[in-house]
């Protein structure tokens, strides 16, 4: 058995979900009449926004029946106007996993989230594994602009990314996940034409974050967790990555 299947197996219940809290620990409240963070509901079947300036391919995207386990639950998904940014985070679990454990490193995480933590989901919009695999994170459809609980108080247009792993200074972060991610990130903001290298304006909703509540603050279109709260999330091997991720994904948008 591999090193993630070992701790995990090994660990009683609530040690293994508190094990796969420490990044998520501080993202938001995942219910939104408790955070303020909810949108209006957009019509079915429309992404928010969505303009045809500069596309991306969409990329392959494993949808989240495939890594649920039992019935889904909570309130109906909530929605921005319009995705404006990124926000990138690492799920502070072990790297050395199969890919195929992915989707139960997946099932831990949305565990913790919405039993011990109480949110009506997993916080993160996306999860990306180290083979480049891209899993839908949060419900409510992929291409429409689903307010997460990754990053608080810019929950509301913005994506949370989260790659699956821990990322601190020193750590080699897969190609194949970069690669991923700037898909990812280059179709997702393409629908609502959002250059990746731009910078771009949000209104905090919450003073826990780094801006108090009202406050309008400038960010990267693609950020890191630390740029709009206190913590290290997303490391600073997945941070030094972001430049590469910003220019590939405005690459793939022809721009």
């Amino acid at each position: 058995m591999r090193v993630l299947q070992a701790v995990l197996g090994r660990l009683p219940r609530f040690a293994t979900v508190g094990l796969l809290l420490m990044c998520a620990l501080f993202a938001g409240p995942g219910v939104a009449g408790a955070s303020g963070q909810g949108g209006a509901r957009q019509p079915k079947g429309h992404p928010a926004g969505q303009t045809r300036g500069h596309p991306a391919a969409k990329p392959r995207i494993v949808p989240r029946s495939e890594w649920m386990d039992g019935a889904e639950r909570g309130p109906p998904a909530r929605y921005a106007k319009r995705v404006k940014a990124v926000f990138v985070h690492h799920t502070d679990t072990p790297n050395d996993y199969d890919c195929a454990d992915a989707p139960r490193t997946i099932r831990y995480l949305y565990t913790g989230q919405t039993e011990s933590r109480q949110w009506d989901d997993i916080g993160y919009n996306f999860l990306v594994d180290r083979c480049g695999t891209i899993y839908e994170g949060r419900a409510g459809g992929v291409g429409r602009a689903v307010v997460g609980a990754h990053t608080q108080g810019f929950n509301r247009g913005s994506v949370g990314i989260a790659a699956i792993g821990t990322f601190t200074k020193g750590v080699p972060v897969p190609e194949a996940m970069t690669a991923a991610m700037a898909a990812l990130v280059a179709w997702k903001l393409g629908l609502t034409d959002v250059d990746p290298r731009s910078e771009v304006r949000l209104v905090s909703s919450n003073s826990l974050s780094r801006y108090p509540k009202g406050k309008s603050a400038k960010f990267r279109a693609v950020s890191g967790h630390k740029d709009g709260f206190y913590t290290q999330c997303p490391g600073a091997a997945l941070m030094a990555a972001l430049p590469g991720i910003r220019k590939e994904a405005a690459r793939l948008q022809d721009r």
